[in-house]
C-alpha cells in the first residue's frame, strides 16, 4: 500500500521502508546530499540534506518517510545552512578546484554550484596533511578529503576489503590505511574498488587518467548535480527492482 506526505506543499508517495530523501528523489525531487549514496547505508554525516519534519530539523537520508509528515526543504533557513555546512568542508580542508584533475567530476564541488556559493565566510584552516602515492595504481590525496567516510564504508559493505578507517576526531581527524606500515601500497585496495570510484572529491583518484576527459567535457559540466543524482538514484532502483 502507497501512502504520501508533503515536500514543500508537493504530495509525495513513498513506499514502507523508504527515507524521506529515497521517496523524493524517487518522484523525481531533488534534495540535496553529498555523503549519501544509493549503493550504501546512510551515514548522516554532511548534514546537507537536512530538512523541516513537523517542525523539527532531521537528516532526510535517514529520517523514515511517514504518512502525512509534512516537510519542508527549500526555505531561505535551510539554503543558508547548506551553505554554511559547506563553507565550513572548504576551509577545514585545501581545495584548489582550478588543478584538480577531479575538476568537473567532483561533487563538492558541483554543490557549491549548485548552492550558489561565492566564497567561504570562515577563516580557512590550511591543514597539514599527508598524501600517499605509494600505490602504483591508486592516489590519496588528503588535502581533498572531507571525511565523509564513504570510501570506508565502500571498502568495507561493497569492496569486501575494509582499506580505509577516519583516525582522530573533530578537526584532527584524519583518512587511515588499515596496514601496519599506513601506506597504500601496503593494501589490497585496487582501481576498480568501489571506495575509489564513489569517493565525492579528488582524494581517491586512479592514477594516469586524470586528463584523459578533457575539462569541459565532464560529469558535471554536462549537467547539474541535482539531474545526476536523480538519474543515479533511478538507475540504482531500476537495478534493484
Amino acid at each position: 500500500m502507497t501512502h504520501t506526505f508533503f515536500l514543500d506543499d508537493q504530495e509525495i508517495p513513498f513506499r514502507e521502508g523508504q527515507s524521506v530523501l529515497q521517496a523524493a528523489l524517487s518522484a523525481g525531487h531533488y534534495i540535496p546530499h553529498l555523503c549519501w549514496r544509493p549503493q550504501l547505508e546512510p551515514h548522516s554525516s554532511c548534514r546537507l540534506c537536512t530538512v523541516i519534519i513537523n517542525g523539527r530539523p532531521f537528516s532526510s537520508c535517514t529520517q523514515p518517510a511517514m504518512k502525512d509528515q509534512k516537510v519542508d526543504c527549500d526555505t531561505p533557513e535551510l539554503q543558508a545552512l547548506r551553505k554554511a555546512v559547506l563553507q565550513m568542508i572548504f576551509v577545514e580542508g585545501n581545495h584548489y578546484c582550478p588543478s584538480c584533475e577531479e575538476s568537473g567530476s567532483c561533487r563538492l564541488q558541483a554543490m557549491a554550484y549548485h548552492l550558489g556559493l561565492q566564497d567561504n565566510r570562515f577563516p580557512q584552516q590550511f591543514p597539514i596533511r599527508e598524501r600517499d602515492n605509494s600505490h602504483p595504481d591508486v592516489n590519496m590525496d588528503r588535502d581533498r578529503c572531507i571525511r565523509c567516510e564513504t570510501c570506508v564504508r565502500a571498502s568495507r559493505d561493497l569492496d569486501g576489503k575494509n582499506v580505509f578507517g577516519i583516525h582522530g576526531r573533530g578537526i584532527k581527524s584524519k583518512l587511515a590505511v588499515n596496514a601496519p606500515s599506513g601506506l597504500l601500497k601496503d593494501t589490497d585496495v585496487s582501481a576498480e574498488d568501489q571506495a575509489v570510484a564513489l569517493c565525492p572529491t579528488g582524494c581517491l583518484t586512479v592514477k594516469r587518467v586524470g586528463f584523459k576527459v578533457p575539462i569541459g567535457q565532464r560529469i558535471y559540466d554536462k549537467e547539474s548535480i541535482s539531474a545526476m543524482a536523480l538519474k543515479e538514484f533511478q538507475a540504482e532502483e531500476a537495478a534493484h527492482g
